[in-house]
């Protein structure tokens, strides 16, 4: 089988820069010096909430034009979508209890267009083999009003299109990565493939390509079990489900779910401190634009600070906002924290760390936060220096996907050789 992919909500390309272990680009052309050989026949980016695409223009930028649309993929006809193999994304965190069943029976209408119902019609389409995605692992617990079915009526879905599941949520640190920033992984695999006629003989965690590739301490750990065929369609699910969250590693088998909580195998540290030594030639301006000023500083340091405020609500209830401390500033002994979309900015959130050299209290650069999610120095420099560290906070580290590769490509390029077995 081909090694032939599709990515949506591409975002800056982090699925490709994984896959094709991309770790520089040509400065003359622009263009990513791409390893692997995986095949993008297709990408789609586009952000409803901005006119301008900076997301999109830098994936048409690093790879050649005319791969990536830029039309709501909302709007795109699923059947102009090449064929391809394995279909991959990193989907926005939306409201995703908006079900609906095969025949197009709705169950409980979302606050906004739901983009997992847009893989869901491009698997119908295009009857893709093997599915990659990316998400917060809250999904495995959410809403608050009824654990777990979202996740659930995801796994629903998956089942009556003939897919077999499997999840786990790895912490990029926890692995020899650069930042401490736990998702949850999805990989589902069509029920005719060679490899889930493999999975499905035995149905066992220690079988799933995230436990051969990031592997767990050895425990006894016990097993929780769901059985989702008890539930007519996904209207169901989203109507009766009480069956609880879901564990940080499990596999769904014919409807039959098997999940518990694992300790992953820790290796050797990628420290802060040494990032940003690795970070300190590519950066390209004067570091003194990222130095904290003084009266900044003291709200960095208030920001961070533990807090326990008397606040009132809408409807006149009085009740105590309590937060704990942050790292002030950052330990340069360990990876990053989690970065999100508002790193750079005086933000509670947002790095702050004590640049040694200049005896200063600075911000991250945001060559600092490409590398920190593994992307190639100076890859988002086709935008603003704004959108920079927002388009970094979205991003996943791709190190998991390059980690991941070598076996990716192993389950499918083998069922090629078993077709041509045939």
């Amino acid at each position: 089988m081909n090694l032939d992919v599709v990515e949506l909500f591409a975002g800056v390309g982090g699925f490709r820069v994984g896959l094709n272990n991309i770790t520089d680009f040509n400065k003359k052309t622009g263009k990513a010096i791409e390893k692997n050989g995986w095949n993008f026949v297709w990408a789609n980016q586009y952000e409803p909430s901005t006119k301008a695409q900076h997301a999109f223009e830098c994936y048409s930028e690093r790879f050649q034009d005319g791969e990536c649309s830029n039309e709501d993929i909302n709007k795109v006809d699923k059947k102009s979508i090449p064929n391809h193999s394995l279909l991959v994304g990193g989907f926005p965190c939306q409201d995703y209890s908006v079900a609906r069943s095969l025949s197009g029976e709705k169950g409980i209408a979302g606050k906004k267009g739901v983009l997992f119902w847009d893989i869901r019609d491009t698997l119908i389409e295009k009857n893709t083999p093997f599915v990659l995605l990316e998400n917060v692992d809250r999904l495995l617990k959410s809403p608050a009003s009824a654990r777990g079915r979202d996740f659930a009526i995801m796994l629903k879905t998956f089942d009556e299109l003939g897919y077999y599941v499997q999840w786990r949520v790895v912490n990029a640190g926890d692995y020899g990565m650069p930042q401490k920033r736990r998702r949850v992984f999805i990989f589902a695999s069509k029920k005719n493939m060679k490899y889930s006629t493999n999975l499905s003989k035995e149905i066992d965690l220690d079988n799933s390509i995230f436990e051969q590739v990031f592997p767990t301490e050895s425990d006894l750990g016990i097993y929780s079990e769901v059985d989702l065929n008890k539930y007519k369609d996904t209207v169901d699910v989203t109507n009766n489900y009480k069956d609880g969250k879901f564990s940080d590693f499990g596999m769904m088998i014919d409807g039959k779910v098997f999940h518990k909580s694992v300790t992953p195998k820790k290796e050797k540290v990628y420290t802060l401190k040494k990032l940003l030594k690795n970070a300190s030639k590519y950066n390209e301006k004067d570091l003194s634009e990222y130095f904290a000023e003084e009266e900044k500083l003291e709200k960095w340091k208030y920001l961070k600070g533990s807090k326990r405020i008397e606040r009132q609500s809408k409807s006149g209830h009085k009740y105590i906002y309590s937060e704990g401390t942050m790292s002030f500033p950052e330990n340069m002994n360990e990876p990053a924290r989690t970065m999100l979309t508002s790193e750079g900015t005086v933000n509670r959130s947002s790095h702050i760390i004590f640049d040694d050299k200049n005896k200063k209290y600075r911000i991250l650069t945001e060559v600092e936060c490409e590398m920190i999610q593994m992307f190639p120095p100076n890859w988002t420099n086709t935008m603003p220096s704004r959108r920079r560290y927002f388009m970094m906070g979205n991003a996943l580290v791709t190190g998991i996907i390059t980690r991941l590769e070598p076996t990716l490509r192993n389950i499918i390029e083998n069922e090629w050789e078993e077709l041509c077995q045939i």
